[in-house]
């Protein structure tokens, strides 16, 4: 059995795309996943499956599509990916506070030369690294009033992207870590 971590992209954010947890998870035990476990209510499940997790992913958003009305983008890591997340931010080992720090999942690594047309933008004191499938955020005030965090990283690079707090991707890895 291999451990993932599904990220939904949009869920139960500013009032769309509700999707109650007991039902998302409830998704996921049906498409024979198990140890299924959500936390918070933005689309974050933790499970284990058999072999690839792609198939599983397909039957549970056609499932939300189905049951109610739209196909979240799901996003996926294993712990070790998740590890490798936690221990290569660079503003974490640069001594940046926790709580300024978020990472935008990707679905794909993108191209380099769409990493490299990034470097035309800049809001300090707002920072970002892309590193293979993920990007580095520090923003020191805060997410929601962040120019960087409303860039559209998604059509910049080419792929889907979704956002993570830094206390959110800590908390994932230790549910993922706990399945053993």
């Amino acid at each position: 059995m291999t451990t993932y971590v599904a990220l939904l992209r949009g869920i139960n954010v500013g009032g769309k795309h509700k999707l109650p947890m007991k039902d998302l998870t409830e998704l996921y035990v049906k498409a024979g996943c198990s140890q299924v476990k959500t936390y918070i209510q933005s689309g974050n499940v933790v499970f284990q499956t058999k072999g690839s997790a792609e198939p599983v992913c397909a039957k549970v958003s056609a499932a939300i599509e189905k049951t109610f009305g739209f196909s979240p983008p799901i996003i996926l890591r294993t712990t070790d990916e998740m590890e490798k997340v936690t221990r290569n931010n660079p503003f974490l080992k640069a001594g940046a506070p926790e709580v300024e720090l978020h990472v935008l999942f990707l679905a794909d690594v993108p191209k380099r030369a769409d990493v490299e047309s990034l470097s035309q933008y800049s809001f300090p004191p707002d920072e970002f690294i892309v590193r293979g499938k993920e990007v580095y955020l520090r923003l020191p005030n805060g997410f929601g009033t962040s120019k960087l965090a409303a860039m559209r990283f998604d059509a910049k690079l080419h792929t889907v992207v979704t956002a993570r707090n830094w206390r959110t991707v800590n908390q994932l890895l230790e549910i993922m870590k706990s399945f053993g």
